[in-house]
């Protein structure tokens, strides 16, 4: 945390001996023994309430996640919704004969162009009609 090598406290053992005299030098240890253990445990309190709103936060999320889907599950909740859905304007809806849906093409070889028109038929000729009069 504070990364203090043997020189930096030789240092401030140093300093201390010249601004704190060698007879109260064992209490003034002490204070900033209590001192470092005051500032520990309120660091461990902040992190641990931290820890506890953070736990809370979720609780909540998953407690309001839970009351929808009950609502929505709920005979109430279904009756509210179609309450909504019956006071929202209806948007106006094209009349169109009721058809039964078209399955889809099966599936070939083939491929459709639907940009190309389609050829026209061919009529047929003389030759290959069954003529009236004639027996075989």
């Amino acid at each position: 945390m504070f990364d203090f090598d043997v020189g930096k406290l030789l240092l401030i053992g140093v300093v201390a001996l010249i601004f704190i005299p060698p007879k109260d030098l064992p209490e003034a240890l002490r204070m900033l023994g209590r001192l470092v253990g005051q500032a520990r445990r309120m660091a461990t309190d902040f992190q641990s309430q931290f820890h506890e709103a953070m736990r809370e936060a979720e609780l909540t999320q998953i407690r309001d996640g839970l009351n929808d889907l009950k609502q929505k599950s709920s005979m109430e909740g279904a009756l509210n919704r179609v309450a909504d859905m019956l006071e929202a304007p209806a948007a106006p809806k094209a009349e169109t004969p009721a058809a039964s849906p078209e399955p889809p093409p099966a599936r070939t070889g083939l491929v459709i162009v639907e940009d190309q028109p389609a050829p026209e038929p061919v009529p047929p000729s003389p030759e290959s009609a069954p003529q009236a009069g004639k027996s075989a």
